[in-house]
């Protein structure tokens, strides 16, 4: 019989929350074979699926860096793959690199969609080539290293520090000399970040004295501040912030799903006689002006030729010890990937959330 291939399309576009079974729907069809393919095309199987703060921002009809996913488009992800059949130099059957397979099984795509194979450092495994060694391990070294850009004895606070991309971006800024403050979701993530990753100081931000700890943890007030969360952390490392701090804006996503949003945001205000004015606010947003902040956004492609280079020092700092990583990996195939992002969001991972939608060690079927 021939071989199906599961994938999973956006339904509708959610508002809030994203609904399993609803804001998805899973279809399984026919596979493609190597018969299918054109010159300068990869047939690929999905390993593990990369799951990604961003791709809620994705279901959403708006502006952005990429274009939204489309009703009845299959859902965008990043995947490691197997390469089945290949009528491209880039990588020949048997293979295994990195495509932007989306929530699929089983695919066929161009080239231009398919990073070229790199070789792992001698205690590498699979899943690095979508973690300290992927485009997780590579905004994080970006960020700090072009944006950041921490000095020896420098106080940095990293929000979501338990994460894919924050835990990374704090085990660099140890290696650059930095004092280090994590937040984190949980006492176990705190513990370890402290015990394990090195970081100085590791706050949970569900404790009910989060605002006193954080106050404390940076006496010295806050030099770079990598903002994963956005919200209500924002705002406070504002009011902490030093004299050109530097803030380097990865990602919210603690407001992604939020209906109502926190933090520095655009306000609306109507003044007697019915003048309305409109402008950002927050507790501490000018702060930005009185401490001459530097808050700057980037987005990883920004990087794309400089990816060598950065790849060759993360693998030498994984090699030597200096960068660990934790992974939550989602068994049971491509059919739990709704559910595993809903998880991404209530932060049940700690380090890089990917889902096992094939074993390495399965073989593979035409």
């Amino acid at each position: 019989m021939a071989r199906q291939s599961l994938q999973i399309e956006l339904a509708e576009r959610p508002v809030g929350d994203i609904v399993p079974g609803k804001t998805f729907r899973q279809r399984t069809l026919p596979a493609p074979t190597p018969s299918d393919l054109q010159d300068g095309q990869l047939l690929l199987e999905g390993l593990y699926l990369s799951l990604d703060p961003a791709m809620r921002a994705w279901l959403d009809d708006r502006r952005s860096y990429v274009p939204p996913v489309q009703i009845g488009e299959v859902m965008r992800g990043n995947t490691i793959c197997r390469v089945l059949a290949s009528k491209s130099s880039k990588a020949k059957a048997g293979d295994t690199v990195v495509a932007m397979l989306g929530w699929r099984e089983v695919g066929v795509l161009p080239e231009s969609m398919v990073e070229p194979p790199f070789p792992l450092p001698q205690n590498g495994r699979i899943t690095d080539l979508m973690g300290v060694l992927g485009l997780t391990g590579l905004t994080a070294y970006f960020g700090l290293v072009k944006i950041g850009e921490p000095k020896p004895g420098e106080t940095v606070v990293v929000s979501g520090a338990a994460g894919a991309t924050g835990s990374v971006a704090a085990q660099i800024a140890k290696i650059m000399g930095a004092r280090v403050v994590g937040t984190a979701g949980s006492d176990e993530k705190c513990k370890w970040l402290r015990e394990e990753l090195g970081l100085d100081v590791a706050l949970n931000y569900k404790d009910p004295e989060f605002r006193q700890k954080f106050k404390e943890a940076t006496p010295k007030y806050i030099d770079v501040y990598w903002d994963n969360v956005g919200g209500e952390q924002l705002d406070m490392a504002l009011g902490r912030a030093n004299k050109f701090a530097r803030f380097v804006m990865c990602g919210g996503i603690s407001q992604y799903n939020a209906e109502t949003k926190q933090g520095p945001k655009v306000c609306t205000t109507i003044k007697e006689g019915g003048r309305v004015l409109t402008g950002m606010c927050g507790q501490n947003f000018f702060s930005v002006i009185s401490q001459r902040i530097k808050m700057q956004g980037f987005i990883v492609f920004d990087y794309a030729d400089e990816y060598p280079a950065a790849r060759k020092q993360l693998a030498q700092w994984l090699s030597e010890g200096k960068i660990k990583r934790r992974e939550t990996v989602v068994k049971g195939g491509l059919k739990n990937a709704e559910e595993a992002l809903v998880q991404l969001y209530k932060g049940s991972n700690i380090g890089k959330m990917l889902v096992e939608v094939k074993s390495p060690e399965e073989a593979s079927k035409l």
